[in-house]
């Protein structure tokens, strides 16, 4: 059978491979402790998960829904904004819910990149920004995130002839995986730097509502002139535990918008409306559960950088985000560390090479894991550090 050359050259996701390693393990009847993926496991908060349960039994929400939502649900996007970032959108016009945010993230590129255009990517980054690009023909530039540098790119450092082809930029803060945050300067700093090289921006924010320390992120939404040049896409998966839901949206740019919105008419049939419905009911009901749920990250987080810094591995504990980067021992590839790790000790981390290049010499490690395993899984790493000495 001839595979097309996109599939060809697409690499396994990442995290399907980890999955995959920890199921071999499993299936050998071993316990494996995963700070690898992203996917909180605290509940999915109760009045929301009422509000899908009413809206399940209402046949007419067993239907198709419309491609481009409920209006109840764009305007409630645009009333989240408001309240949370005091930036307004037109429910109409600059919102558009999506099947989460990754399902637009990867297709957006094939509303404006053609072959040969050029992307910029950060780098480590997510993969999805990457893929996207190459799906639709597109190339990545790949803009290096080191910690000298705070985990920001150095805009002024492309090249001009990759200026010249360039026609999108992909920003992501606070940052998956480092856990890198951005300021408002930051931002208008890149829109600033789009407006002089004509440049779309597609700043990606699901972690905006994990912080810590009475941290609270920006939008890139915030900067001036940022409609103007961008959008940017959020999730409920981080803010109301709804991974598996599969609901997010994206905001800015009418026409960029508009793109995206004639697509996915043409691909998919929207979301279901009772998944809608529940929401509605995450942005407009109680936002406690937020802070109740950032309570217990930064717990986590404390818990894991006291355990980093007493046998050695360097790390920033974050200001925002669910995620630890940290840097591993000498000697020893990402890859080979986190294969180590998982072979002595039972424990699964994400090797910083699977998000490009400059993440080589970290790994990253998730918070979403129940508090009982997490503190098993932070001895066990103890006790493989004590086995190399």
């Amino acid at each position: 059978m001839k595979f097309a050359r996109r599939i060809e050259n697409l690499p396994p996701y990442l995290f399907v491979e980890i999955s995959k390693k920890i199921a071999e393990k499993k299936a050998k009847g071993e316990e494996v402790i995963s700070f690898a993926i992203g996917d909180p496991d605290i509940p999915t908060p109760p009045h929301i998960i009422e509000k899908l349960c009413q809206s399940a039994h209402d046949p007419s929400n067993h239907r198709y829904p419309e491609s481009d939502s409920l209006p109840e649900l764009r305007r409630a996007v645009a009333e989240w904004y408001q309240k949370r970032f005091d930036v307004s959108f037109d429910p109409g016009k600059e919102v558009l819910p999506l099947l989460g945010a990754k399902e637009g993230i990867a297709h957006i590129a094939f509303c404006f990149i053609d072959p040969g255009d050029v992307v910029l990517v950060p780098d480590p980054g997510y993969p999805v920004y990457s893929i996207g690009t190459m799906l639709a023909g597109g190339t990545s530039y790949f803009l290096p995130l080191k910690k000298e540098k705070d985990f920001l790119p150095d805009l002024d450092s492309i090249p001009d002839g990759v200026l010249k082809k360039a026609r999108l930029l992909w920003m992501n803060y606070p940052n998956n995986p480092t856990g890198a945050v951005a300021s408002l300067d930051f931002f208008r700093k890149v829109v600033k730097f789009a407006d002089r090289h004509d440049l779309l921006v597609c700043h990606d924010g699901p972690y905006t509502e994990v912080a810590f320390d009475g941290y609270q992120p920006v939008s890139f939404m915030q900067a001036e002139g940022a409609r103007e040049r961008g959008v940017e896409f959020h999730s409920f998966s981080k803010s109301y535990n709804m991974t598996g839901w599969r609901i997010g949206m994206v905001v800015g740019n009418a026409t960029m918008i508009g793109a995206l919105k004639t697509l996915k008419s043409n691909i998919d049939s929207g979301i279901p409306q009772a998944i809608q419905y529940a929401a509605i009911e995450a942005l407009t009901g109680s936002q406690d559960c937020i802070s109740e749920h950032n309570v217990v990250y930064q717990k986590r987080r404390d818990l894991v950088m006291e355990t980093l810094d007493r046998i050695g591995l360097e790390a920033t504990a974050p200001k925002a985000s669910l995620y630890i980067w940290a840097k591993i021992p000498a000697g020893y590839t990402s890859v080979e560390f986190t294969a180590d790790l998982l072979e002595q000790v039972g424990v699964a981390v994400t090797p910083g090479v699977g998000y490009g290049q400059n993440g080589e010499g970290y790994v990253r490690l998730s918070l979403t894991i129940p508090d009982a395993l997490l503190v098993k899984g932070l001895s066990q790493i103890t006790g493989w550090r004590n086995t190399q000495r």
